[in-house]
């Protein structure tokens, strides 16, 4: 028998982009046994628009500041044997249930999240991270889900067993970014995150650079939260995993070097440009390239429309640089200095989705 499952969807102020997901629940294939809405403070008409669709909403008596403070609010009132979380601005494709749930006939594994795409790529921040995530969701997630450590569980689409989240205390809010934080622990506790690349979602990602900072902050901040927190059991309760965090932590040191490069060599050694260029350009295609490529085909899009975003993505690594080295240097010397707080303030990082988007 296929196990129960609740839905949980935190909403603050989402009555525009709601819909959409809401008809992307009830359209499953394996439909939940429960959907709540979590109206978390909302100040539009999030609560009237989930109640028109006729779930359970949750209207706590303020604004509980984060997204897991809101799915926390929620989870006494799950009794389904799984919980699926999914953002607001999130839409699932019909059989994302389907496919989900037979992950969890491995007895040991407590959560298990898809593969993130783009909904939108409107603007050169959005295309930009459209080329991340195809990147991210059709090779180091593979990679890593083979080598059976995840690096991290997408909480805008991911699945939990019940059971754990209530011994486990709900879903963690000691640091900005629960997903990770119950994906490593989990994993050092002896337990199982899996990948399951044919569950696709489409999430709403930021449209604007004013948010693409605030969501790129929040998720570097929360990335060293975690390592501070977790770094020292998953040597010695997950090697591969803290391999793979190293290796994270080594691209942040290295990037600035590769990036300037072409520079060094041409100006201070005095290469040739065009060849130097050209060595540059090829490394980089013959490193993205081919992945991109597979992934075009494989979500069956466009591969020229694909490859001619590859330029945005440049514009996104580079926000994605300047707050990883902000994170390390807030969360892994001034927090431990007692110099800063770190990031403790949850904010979104998107302003709305347009309704029928």
């Amino acid at each position: 028998m296929m196990p129960s499952l609740t839905v949980i969807v935190p909403a603050h102020n989402e009555e525009e982009g709601l819909p959409a997901t809401l008809e992307s629940l009830l359209g499953q294939t394996v439909p939940p046994d429960e959907i709540i809405v979590v109206d978390d403070g909302s100040t539009d008409r999030t609560g009237a628009v989930a109640r028109s669709y006729g779930v359970t909403v949750l209207t706590p008596a303020r604004n509980l500041g984060s997204k897991a403070k809101a799915q926390n609010h929620a989870l006494p009132h799950c009794r389904t044997d799984l919980v699926l979380a999914v953002d607001a601005d999130t839409v699932l494709a019909p059989d994302y249930i389907e496919k989900i749930k037979p992950a969890f006939d491995d007895p040991a594994v407590v959560v298990a999240a898809g593969n993130v795409q783009t909904r939108f790529t409107r603007t050169i921040w959005e295309r930009g991270r459209s080329i991340e995530y195809l990147f991210g969701f059709h090779w180091n997630r593979p990679i890593q889900n083979h080598a059976n450590s995840p690096v991290v569980c997408s909480g805008c689409c991911s699945a939990f067993r019940r059971d754990m989240l209530v011994a486990f205390g709900g879903f963690p809010e000691r640091t900005i970014v629960e997903d990770m934080d119950i994906t490593w622990s989990q994993q050092i506790a002896g337990r199982k995150a899996v990948y399951v690349g044919d569950a696709v979602a489409w999430a709403a990602d930021p449209e604007t650079l004013t948010y693409l900072r605030k969501q790129v902050w929040r998720w570097m901040a929360g990335f060293f939260q975690n390592v501070r927190l977790h770094l020292g059991g998953l040597v010695v309760r997950k090697p591969m995993l803290a391999l793979w965090i190293v290796l994270a932590v080594f691209e942040v040191f290295t990037a600035p070097l590769w990036w300037a490069a072409p520079f060094l060599l041409t100006l201070g050694m005095h290469r040739p440009v065009a060849p130097t260029l050209a060595w540059w350009l090829g490394s980089e295609l013959l490193l993205t390239a081919p992945p991109l490529i597979y992934a075009a085909r494989r979500r069956r899009l466009p591969v020229l429309r694909v490859l001619m975003n590859v330029p945005f993505v440049y514009l996104t690594k580079a926000v994605n640089l300047y707050y990883a080295w902000k994170a390390l240097i807030v969360e892994l010397i001034l927090v431990p200095l007692h110099l800063s707080q770190g990031l403790v303030v949850y904010e979104k990082g998107r302003a709305h989705t347009p309704p029928g988007a």
